[in-house]
């Protein structure tokens, strides 16, 4: 067991975010998200878990990009969702955009994602796009 880690971040999803780079996306993903379908490198699991709890613990050893926005996320008909507040809150931007992005357009940058980690979450449009930033080196020794 490993000291200050949120306990959702397990060995392979550790290993899986560690390998990305500045720029790179993780996917953390609703039940209802092809998942399978669109991973390229790393698909995690964690049924267990709503998608915002994911985002928070990713959120926890990972800096938001500054180049463009941190944060996709997939946009509703029915506009911000519950569930996408959620989301926008545990990505703790501290200012930064977050924009939302039309469903397709979003299936196809998902495809580009370094990682998917697919939830339990059940509610509809749960899907964020997150970009890994560059970590600062007192950070990084802190």
């Amino acid at each position: 067991m490993l000291l200050n880690l949120d306990p959702v971040l397990t060995g392979r999803l550790l290993l899986a975010l560690d390998e990305m780079g500045h720029g790179d996306a993780v996917v953390i993903a609703d039940a209802h998200f092809t998942a399978s379908k669109l991973a390229k490198k790393h698909l995690v699991d964690l049924p267990g878990l709503g998608s915002p709890r994911v985002l928070r613990a990713v959120r926890s050893v990972m800096v938001p990009d500054t180049y463009g926005p941190a944060l996709d996320l997939m946009e509703s008909p029915d506009g911000l969702l519950p569930v996408q507040s959620e989301l926008i809150e545990a990505a703790r931007l501290d200012g930064e955009e977050h924009r939302l992005v039309e469903r397709f357009a979003f299936y196809d940058l998902a495809a580009q994602a370094e990682l998917i980690i697919r939830t339990g979450e059940t509610r509809t449009y749960g899907n964020a796009l997150f970009r890994k930033g560059v970590t600062p080196v007192s950070a990084a020794f802190a």
